[in-house]
């Protein structure tokens, strides 16, 4: 049976690097699938929206219509992967929502495989939000993301028993590339042909790392 991925992006707080994970592996699933949805629920810019316009739509959260709405196509197994970029502010109300309707039972029934990374920061909030997530959801697949640039170490205590994926930091100025509204991922490894330079290097591995958890979640499922 064919089963459809929905990767929900997010964090309970602010400028941790979510928004630049989910363009990663908004391009990273484009290239791989060659067709992807992603949805931006964010109040702040630049958001998805504005880095991937061709491939993403705006999502609202703030009414029982625009609720409905969402998951409706989220809930879809079409065999397009969906990418949903969650902002902080909508963090709690989001997780609410698919608990109270059952999303996550509903879409093992169909064939769709929501998939949570979770980017945390030293903060408490954080941690409170994890154990919320995998005591509301105990058979999800959680995924906590160890962003080396917000956290500059291991895993906070807590996360624990879980694999991480893995995003190195990268030096300001390279940040300051990617961190243009025209950069490309994918155009960037196309482009560049100098595979031994830190940015080549940081994209492929991102890549590389998107694609083992895509397999790991395709054998879990067999």
């Amino acid at each position: 049976m064919r089963r459809t991925p929905v990767y929900i992006v997010c964090s309970p707080r602010p400028a941790v690097g979510k928004t630049l994970i989910a363009r990663a592996l908004t391009e990273f699933l484009l290239l791989q699938h060659g067709a992807v949805t992603a949805f931006d629920i964010n109040l702040r810019e630049p958001s998805l929206l504005d880095y991937l316009p061709g491939v993403t739509e705006t999502a609202q959260i703030g009414d029982t219509f625009g609720q409905m709405a969402l998951m409706d196509r989220l809930i879809v197994n079409d065999g397009q992967p969906k990418v949903v970029d969650l902002g902080f502010h909508a963090f709690d109300d989001f997780f609410r929502i698919i608990a109270d309707i059952g999303f996550m039972k509903e879409a093992d029934r169909r064939g769709v495989d929501p998939i949570v990374l979770f980017i945390p920061d030293r903060d408490r909030a954080a941690a409170t939000a994890w154990t919320m997530l995998r005591a509301t959801f105990p058979s999800a697949a959680l995924v906590p993301v160890e962003n080396e640039y917000v956290l500059w170490g291991e895993l906070p205590r807590g996360f624990g028993g879980v694999r991480p994926f893995r995003v190195a930091a990268l030096p300001a100025f390279l940040k300051s590339i990617i961190g243009r509204l025209n950069f490309s991922f994918t155009r960037y490894l196309r482009a560049d042909r100098n595979e031994a330079s830190e940015l080549h290097q940081w994209v492929r591995a991102n890549y590389t790392r998107f694609r083992e958890l895509e397999l790991n979640l395709i054998l879990h499922k067999l």
